[in-house]
């Protein structure tokens, strides 16, 4: 008798013990999602958001270490790690995407979306699923998209108010084909600096100017060697955020509902500060002693038409055709 109570103890510790390894790696589950933002940066903060909230939803089974600044390597970097699995999270910018996922490029036309809640209707709606459903060909899943901005133009030697104001400017540019292309239609000398390099290149005169959101241009102090911006509002930019597959594939079914819930938390949070970013921060960076001009559109829209022809015209010119459509749509 004491035997068989014994053995079936025995059993009965090994089975806990098999147990125990997956439930202690299931409780011990530890994320790390990379961006390229500074801190305060309506990017990270949307990004400390889903840490807390997926911490919150898993009882504290999921902890997120959120590394900002490309601690972890720039975009492009990110996203090589993402595809591979050696990296699990990323809010990543639309250009890099657009190395890895060439479609992500139709949202980046010139002057495409009048305002923010334009974008994320387009996004949010059949051409936001087509582009996530490519996105996974590539190995990431979409979280959300998030907002990069409206993008304006900032330099160190005079307001950009014309096209003809940028001829022989040399200006920096994310790595985004389409960037390029709106330059190089302006006539400005197009540069390709990784954005961690930007502050110093533009305070050693590297380059003349740049182009981003008032919300980047804060964030990472560009306006104290920047002291011209113009809001030309040429082009609209999201920031896709995704998980490697390989990641999402380990997760139980109830941790990936937690996570898609928190991102869709902090995808809200993420918009909301992007939306509120532009009206107070014109302000903050003329009292900084920022020259700040609102341009007339129209010739710039003009100067650049020839973009959208040139992206229509290309390998994705139907899914460009398709997003313009939509943009456009009442």
């Amino acid at each position: 008798m004491q035997r068989t109570t014994f053995l079936r103890s025995l059993v009965a510790a090994a089975a806990v013990a098999a147990v125990m390894p997956a439930a202690w790696a299931q409780a011990q589950t530890k994320l790390t999602l990379g961006h390229g933002a500074a801190p305060g940066n309506p990017r990270h903060e949307a990004s400390v958001k889903f840490a807390e909230v997926l911490k919150a939803k898993t009882a504290g089974r999921i902890e997120v270490q959120v590394a900002p600044s490309a601690q972890l390597g720039d975009d492009a970097a990110m996203i090589t790690a993402l595809r591979t699995g050696a990296l699990d999270m990323s809010a990543n910018s639309q250009g890099a995407m657009a190395n890895a996922v060439p479609e992500y490029a139709a949202f980046g036309m010139p002057f495409l979306f009048a305002n923010l809640a334009q974008a994320w209707k387009v996004l949010d709606g059949p051409m936001g699923k087509e582009l996530a459903e490519r996105t996974a060909e590539k190995g990431m899943v979409v979280l959300g998209y998030w907002d990069n901005g409206v993008r304006h133009m900032s330099n160190s030697k005079k307001p950009l108010l014309r096209p003809e104001d940028l001829k022989g400017m040399k200006m920096r540019t994310p790595p985004d084909a389409v960037t390029v292309d709106i330059m190089q239609a302006l006539g400005a000398e197009a540069q390709q600096i990784r954005f961690a390099e930007l502050y110093v290149a533009l305070q050693q005169g590297v380059v003349d100017g740049q182009e981003n959101p008032l919300m980047n241009i804060h964030a990472s102090k560009l306006y104290e060697v920047q002291k011209f911006i113009s809001l030309t509002g040429h082009k609209y930019e999201m920031t896709p955020f995704v998980m490697s597959k390989r990641t999402w594939d380990r997760l139980s079914e109830a941790d990936r509902r937690a996570v898609q819930e928190a991102a869709n938390e902090a995808t809200a949070l993420q918009r909301r500060l992007s939306q509120e970013s532009d009206e107070k921060l014109v302000a903050e960076l003329k009292a900084k002693g920022v020259r700040v001009d609102t341009v007339e559109q129209a010739p710039f829209e003009r100067a650049t038409s020839a973009v959208d022809d040139k992206w229509m015209a290309s390998p994705i010119g139907p899914y460009v055709r398709k997003v313009i459509a939509a943009a456009r749509a009442k």
